[in-house]
């Protein structure tokens, strides 16, 4: 089995690719990554070569995705604030981006597998999130996200290709860059805190999400590769957890063996109040996985940052 993962140099991509290295029925695993937010690095020690090039080449992109099998497809320009900064750029890569891998797939023959978000509910107070409800994104990323998954399942009907579209909520872990304007929460928080500043929380840290740690995404996306999983509507990635930022920080505080101390700023636009995923269609597909639990996952996040400052001698 040959499986490509677009962004396979990022953070969730270089732990799938490591985890898809190591399973007996994948025979190649090709990571696809134009390096823009992914790093080499990254993939140092898998079994996993790297092509460097971006989801928006086609003549590089069918050439990478030829001969494939399954097709996870990562590749995004992640985060609301940079899309609030640059929403065409956002569209491009992550719509029209996609458009250009699912063709790519269907010339293949190739079973594909893209990510999608939970900010695509946006500003849909209903919780815990099915996939049922009406989505209401609030930023340029939700919109362009919510495009990935629709493509996604419009090639599946339109074209048979079988497909699969998840929408992931909040995945943390090992290889999740922190230090720049985009971090995610648990990055940042972690970063602070082991850097002796105060954490930056927005609003008042009540606010909640469904923390999925990235072991447990790899378990289920290399699953849904291997077992050829397919659904005709959009799946949730989460498994129904709810923790604010508050509670968060204290979690840290305990798992450091000192309090976070924090700093509160405004709220920022396109930010989605509560997030909590139902888990029923994805339980229903992945009935063996079991979810890393969020001490359990923050444990590891906040040794893993540890080895990575003491390597680079901070």
């Amino acid at each position: 089995m040959r499986v490509v993962v677009t962004g396979g140099a990022g953070f969730i991509g270089a732990n799938l690719c490591r985890h898809l290295s190591e399973l007996p029925d994948v025979d190649e695993v090709v990571a696809f990554d134009n390096l823009a937010t992914g790093f080499e690095s990254n993939l140092h020690g898998v079994d996993a070569e790297l092509v460097v090039g971006s989801i928006l080449d086609r003549p590089v992109l069918d050439e990478v995705v030829a001969g494939a099998d399954a097709v996870v497809h990562l590749a995004a320009r992640p985060s609301v604030p940079r899309s609030l900064r640059d929403p065409v750029a956002s569209h491009e890569v992550n719509a029209t981006g996609t458009l250009y891998v699912l063709e790519a797939a269907r010339k293949a023959g190739a079973h594909v597998i893209a990510a999608s978000s939970s900010s695509v509910y946006g500003a849909n107070p209903t919780l815990p999130k099915h996939e049922g409800l009406a989505t209401r994104p609030l930023s340029p990323y939700a919109a362009s996200k919510l495009v990935t998954e629709a493509y996604t399942l419009a090639y599946g009907t339109s074209f048979d290709l079988p497909v699969l579209s998840f929408r992931f909520f909040n995945v943390y872990g090992p290889l999740q860059a922190a230090g720049h304007a985009y971090a995610a929460v648990i990055p940042a928080f972690v970063d602070a805190a082991l850097s002796g500043r105060p954490a930056t929380v927005f609003g008042d840290g009540t606010q909640s999400r469904d923390f999925t740690y990235v072991g447990t995404v790899c378990q289920v996306l290399g699953d849904a590769v291997i077992r050829r999983v397919t659904h005709p509507d959009a799946v949730n990635l989460a498994f129904g957890s709810r923790t604010s930022l508050l509670d968060l920080l204290d979690r840290l505080g305990a798992i450091l063996g000192t309090p976070v101390e924090r700093t509160h700023i405004e709220t920022r636009v396109g930010d989605v109040r509560d997030s909590q995923a139902a888990d029923a269609r994805l339980k229903s597909l992945f009935p063996d996985v079991t979810p890393v639990p969020l001490d359990d996952g923050l444990a590891a996040t906040v040794a893993w940052f540890r080895k990575e400052r003491a390597a680079a001698g901070g």
